[in-house]
């Protein structure tokens, strides 16, 4: 767990008070709002309530069709130019014989007929009865018209009512088409609930008579299409109840909009008033706002609401819900609640008002109250977390630093900071600083222990060689000479010990005072790689170079050296039977030299260590039996002083399938 969270934790604990108030706070808005909600769905229900005694019923079934406003340029001619709008979706049979667009402008119902007829009969429909026509009924009850259109030629329809005097009440006009004929028309004296039944009546020519319905009959309906219009009876009557800045809406129960009138008085956006209170209203929405529904759901132009509360109120439940608005400082509550005749649900009314933000919170001591505590909290918030943030970063720089200590050439280089800090961490700062120079002065020690033996022990080596020597002159009893023997090979095995270390350190200062050149690094390593083939024996030596050569800064015979020891490692690892693979490549600006080796995988614990000083993974007991000098690890760390030298680094991987070890060289040159 973080020092932060920690902080973090630390500080909830001091936050309880303010968060009891908030919590009472948001409790008391809740019960304000649930207030406002049951208002305003008793002001719906009100509202549906009038609408039932003084409107007209929505039918129970059937097509119930909302009536679009009719375009202000409207021509009786017989054409359909006029009604190619959006808005003004045709209805047609599913043979399409017959289709049909509605539209109403006060209590006047506008419509264009199209009829698909091959054979054509047409008759004066004044004088004779066996021909093409349209039968058009509107209303029932003493509102009941029947009409029969059919014209003999095109121009002025011809028209048959009953009652008679209706017929004052449609004129229109009938026209011929490709298909067959269009009858464009205006009926008067419309109101909502009316029902509409339209037929054609064809004749053929060899006196059969045929009659299509536009729409099909409902069981049980006397008319399956019933009109609505957008200035009709309900309309008027939901303005007359409506208050300023709210607006309602009528639904059937299939979620269509059959009447719609107001409109919410919402201040725009940008509109002028108290900073102060933008920011209350902001913080309302963040904290306390109940869910909000999608605008889009309850958009104004919608010709279908298809929200769940408005179909909760058609299954007969009363329903609210609370939208954003194009202000931030209101929301909109939205109340639908069921309509009922003879108690069967046939719509529902969906009623809107915005609220004020601060309203709903009652007074503006509960929006500052919010304010102040939420202040609260934010200074609390951030000085706990720039505390935190202050110490961590001193902290994560000191384990950035102790992580840099140790360079990849093997030295301590212990700059740390807040070394002159007076606090925890600068005391812990300067323990880490003297324990690294303990370190330091060990590893250091460590380093020129192989020069020092080499040097001490050389001496006394050299006398006990030399006795040996004169010994070899005495004779000896056989007994004596065995151990004679042994004396020598040990003698011998500790002098190559000591010339090995004694190499190591010259190699240390070879390497630290050679100076680079530029040479062709693909020559170096080819010739290299030419003269191992025979020390390979009967192993398999496979050698990849580049076609183009690698200019080079650096040294090329410290590289061979290094080159030797990869190889001489890789031999000593690979079976007889195995193979060697020589690699170099070109890696942007720097050059890598591979060499690989069949054989068993390097240890996880040894791929870390193996290019440290006197660290060796070789099995020496074979050696020794055989009379060779034990290897002391000391190639390998020559292998990364070379490396280092030449601005690069030596690293060991295992092969995939534990095929054998890699060992990369990857060199970047000399500086200049």
């Amino acid at each position: 767990m973080s020092l932060r969270v920690k902080l973090l934790l630390v500080a909830l604990v001091a936050l309880v008070l303010p968060w009891a108030g908030f919590q009472f706070v948001k409790q008391m808005e809740l019960l304000l709002r649930q207030g406002q909600e049951q208002a305003q769905l008793s002001s719906a229900q009100a509202i549906a309530q009038a609408l039932i005694a003084t409107a007209p019923m929505v039918p129970t079934a059937g097509r119930l069709i909302a009536l679009r406003e009719a375009p202000r340029v409207l021509l009786l001619d017989g054409s359909a130019d006029d009604w190619e709008v959006e808005q003004l979706k045709p209805f047609a049979r599913s043979d399409g014989r017959l289709n049909l667009r509605l539209a109403a402008r006060g209590e006047t119902l506008f419509g264009v007929i199209e009829v698909v007829d091959g054979s054509r009969r047409r008759i004066d429909i004044a004088h004779d009865s066996r021909g093409d026509e349209i039968s058009l009924r509107i209303g029932e009850g003493a509102r009941a018209r029947r009409f029969r259109l059919g014209n003999a030629a095109p121009g002025a329809l011809q028209v048959l009512a009953d009652p008679p005097e209706a017929a004052l009440s449609l004129r229109g006009e009938w026209q011929e088409t490709q298909q067959g004929y269009r009858i464009e028309f205006a009926l008067g004296g419309g109101r909502d609930g009316d029902g509409l039944i339209i037929e054609m009546l064809d004749s053929e020519t060899d006196g059969a008579r045929s009659a299509w319905l536009l729409f099909d009959p409902v069981p049980g309906v006397g008319f399956p299409t019933t009109l609505w219009w957008p200035e009709g009876a309900m309309v008027k009557a939901m303005r007359a109840l409506l208050s300023e800045g709210t607006r309602l809406r009528l639904v059937d129960s299939e979620g269509r909009v059959l009447a719609k009138a107001g409109g919410l008085n919402v201040p725009e956006r940008n509109a002028p008033g108290s900073t102060r209170n933008r920011w209350y209203a902001l913080l309302y929405r963040l904290l306390l706002a109940p869910p909000l529904s999608r605008a889009e759901d309850y958009a104004w132009d919608l010709e279908k609401l298809d929200a769940d509360e408005v179909w909760t109120a058609l299954s007969g439940l009363p329903a609210s819900v609370w939208r954003p608005s194009a202000n931030e400082r209101a929301v909109i509550v939205s109340a639908s609640v069921p309509m009922r005749w003879s108690g069967d649900t046939r719509a529902a009314l969906v009623y809107e008002r915005p609220s004020e933000a601060l309203l709903v919170l009652a007074n503006r001591a509960v929006a500052e109250l919010i304010a102040v505590s939420l202040l609260a909290v934010l200074v609390a918030g951030l000085v706990l977390f720039g505390f935190a943030g202050v110490l961590s970063w001193r902290i994560r720089r000191l384990h950035y630093a102790t992580e840099r200590v140790l360079k990849p050439d093997g030295r301590l280089d212990p700059k740390l900071p807040h070394l002159a800090a007076t606090d925890e961490i600068g005391d812990l700062s300067r323990s880490f600083a003297r324990l690294l120079d303990e370190i330091g002065g060990y590893n250091d020690y460590l380093k020129t222990l192989a020069t020092k033996l080499s040097h001490e022990l050389n001496t006394p080596l050299a006398i006990v060689r030399s006795s040996l020597d004169n010994l070899d002159h005495e004779s000896l009893p056989e007994s004596a000479r065995v151990y004679a023997e042994r004396a020598r090979d040990g003698a011998d095995r500790l002098w190559g010990i000591l010339r090995s270390m004694s190499e190591a350190s010259r190699m240390e200062k070879a390497i630290n005072s050679a100076e680079g050149e530029d040479f062709d690094l693909t020559e170096v390593v080819r010739g290299c790689a030419e003269s191992y083939r025979q020390l390979a024996g009967k192993r398999t030596l496979h050698v990849m170079l580049p076609d183009q050569p690698i200019r080079f800064h650096g040294a090329p015979e410290l590289i061979a050296q290094a080159l030797d020891k990869l190889f001489d490692n890789a031999k000593g690892f690979a079976r007889e039977d195995g193979w060697i693979r020589i690699k170099l490549s070109r890696d942007g600006d720097s050059a890598e030299i591979a060499v690989a080796n069949s054989g068993p995988p390097l240890p996880a614990k040894m791929q870390e260590r193996l290019f440290d000083s006197l660290v060796s993974v070789r099995d020496t007991g074979s050696l020794r039996a055989a009379g060779e000098v034990p290897h002391l690890g000391l190639g390998l760390y020559i292998v990364r002083l070379i490396a280092a030298s030449h601005n690069g680094s030596a690293s060991a991987v295992n092969l995939a399938s534990d095929a054998g070890v890699e060992f990369r060289l990857k060199l970047r040159g000399m500086p200049r």
